[in-house]
């Protein structure tokens, strides 16, 4: 079988080169902003960890007798917005809800109208290409191994 006669094994398909291409990078942009909101809960997390570690700092401070520096600590700091009137949930569900959502449905609607709603079929394409034909390890598919 060569690349681009078949859908039947998700291998190849009769999508024209171009159009698989376009589709790919489009994936593969949208595998960037995958990675970019991991970051960005990533982020999230990493913000709450520090404000409840900053807490404990406060309270310390206090234990050691700094009331007035863990007073304005407590004050300006502990709690405070990431953005204004944001906190990081806030960042990440507005994230999710404008620009991830919106490029996620782009990305579907191009598979849907393009390739059939297949998903991954340039890198079909470049397996079917790149694999060595009847070598263990090769295999097509998980049900030729």
């Amino acid at each position: 079988m060569s690349p681009g006669t078949t859908d039947a094994d998700g291998l190849g398909d009769s999508h024209d080169d171009a159009t698989v291409e376009a589709v790919g990078k489009l994936s593969e942009a949208f595998e960037v902003i995958e990675d970019a909101r991991g970051s960005l809960y990533r982020f999230h997390r990493l913000s709450g960890t520090a404000d409840f570690t900053l807490g404990e700092a406060v309270d310390l401070l206090r234990e050691a007798g700094h009331d007035e520096l863990a007073d304005r600590i407590e004050r300006e700091l502990v709690g405070r917005n990431v953005l204004p009137g944001m906190w990081t949930f806030q960042v990440v569900e507005r994230y999710d809800d404008d620009y991830y959502s919106t490029f996620r449905r782009f990305v579907g609607e191009a598979r849907d109208q393009l390739t059939g709603g297949e998903r991954h079929t340039y890198e079909a394409r470049l397996k079917e290409q790149r694999r060595t034909a009847g070598e263990a390890g090769h295999e097509a598919t998980p049900s030729d191994v």
